[in-house]
C-alpha cells in the first residue's frame, strides 16, 4: 500500500496545529509539479472536525483530523490525473486535473479551485518527502502525537484496529468518537449526592457495560455504540429502570433522584 497515515482521535487535543501547518504549507506558494497553491479561504487538505456532544453539564468536545485526497478510488476514478509514485501517496497533478471539476465533485476533500481553474487537495506534502522528510508539515507539527505517518507494513498492528472513513482510504483512525451516555444520582431527602452507586447500561436486556457513580454522583458510560439503552441504577431501595435512546446523539440522562 505504501505510505498511510494515523489518526488517534482519543490524543487529539483539537490545537488545530495540523490544520494551520497545511495552510503554512501551501498558501501563497505552489509546489510545482506536486501542486499549485492553496486558496487562503475556502480550502482545507487538512481539516479538524470538531464537534460539541451532549448537553450541559454532560458535554464533550470530540475531534476528528481528516485528510482530503488521499484515497485510492480517486486513483481507479482518474488514474491519469494521478502522479506515478513509488510510496504511493495520492498525488494530483495540477496540469493534468486542469478542467476536471468531476474529480471535486465526485470525493470529499478534493476542492475546485475556480481561479486556477482545477481541482487539489491533500498530496502528503510529497514535495517535503521528497525532499527527504519523514513525515509531512501536519504530522511534524503534531503536539501529541495524534498523527503519525510512515509505511503500512510498520503499522500493521494499528491497522488491523483501526477504522476507515471511506474503504479506499489511506488514513486510519483509533478511537473515533462514538456515543456516551451520562447522568448523575442523588439522594432527595438528604440533598446529597449518591456515591457508589452501582450503574449498568444494558442493550437488548444484556448488560454490555457497569459503572459506579463517582464522588460528585456523576457516572459516564464512553465510547459505546451507537444503540438504543436501558440504564439500570442499582440503589439501596431496589432496581429503576430507565431508557437512553443514544442511536443518533449522545444522551445526558440528568439528575436521578432517589
Amino acid at each position: 500500500m505504501g505510505k498511510v497515515f494515523i489518526v488517534d482521535c482519543a490524543l487529539c487535543s483539537g490545537c488545530h496545529n495540523c490544520q494551520v501547518a497545511c495552510k503554512d504549507e501551501h498558501c501563497g506558494r505552489a509546489w510545482e509539479p506536486y501542486a499549485a497553491q492553496q486558496p487562503l479561504t475556502g480550502q482545507f487538505w487538512c481539516r479538524v472536525d470538531q464537534k460539541d456532544r451532549g448537553t450541559v453539564p454532560k458535554v464533550r468536545v470530540s475531534y476528528v483530523p481528516k485528510f482530503g485526497a488521499q484515497d485510492e478510488t480517486i486513483r481507479e476514478f482518474a488514474p491519469e490525473a494521478v502522479q506515478k509514485r513509488d510510496d504511493g501517496l495520492i498525488v494530483l497533478d495540477p496540469e493534468a486535473c486542469r478542467g476536471r471539476k468531476d474529480i471535486a465533485d465526485a470525493f470529499d476533500g478534493v476542492y475546485w479551485n475556480e481561479e486556477l481553474g482545477l481541482c487539489q487537495g491533500c498530496t502528503g506534502c510529497a514535495h517535503l518527502i521528497d525532499d527527504g522528510w519523514d513525515v509531512p508539515h501536519c504530522v511534524d507539527v503534531c503536539a501529541t502525537g495524534a498523527l503519525r505517518f510512515g509505511e503500512a507494513e510498520d503499522f500493521a498492528d494499528e491497522i488491523a484496529a483501526a477504522e476507515q472513513l471511506t474503504p479506499g482510504s489511506h488514513v486510519y483512525y483509533l478511537n473515533l468518537p462514538k456515543r456516551f451516555v451520562a447522568g448523575e444520582v442523588y439522594d432527595e431527602a438528604a440533598d446529597e449526592i449518591i456515591e457508589g452507586m452501582k450503574i449498568q447500561l444494558l442493550a437488548d436486556d444484556e448488560v454490555v457495560a457497569e459503572t459506579e457513580s463517582d464522588d460528585f454522583g456523576d457516572f459516564w458510560f464512553d465510547q459505546v455504540e451507537p444503540a438504543a439503552y436501558t440504564v439500570r441504577f442499582c440503589a439501596e431501595g431496589g432496581v429503576r429502570e430507565m431508557a437512553a435512546d443514544a442511536t443518533e446523539l449522545d444522551v445526558n440522562v440528568g439528575s436521578i433522584a432517589f
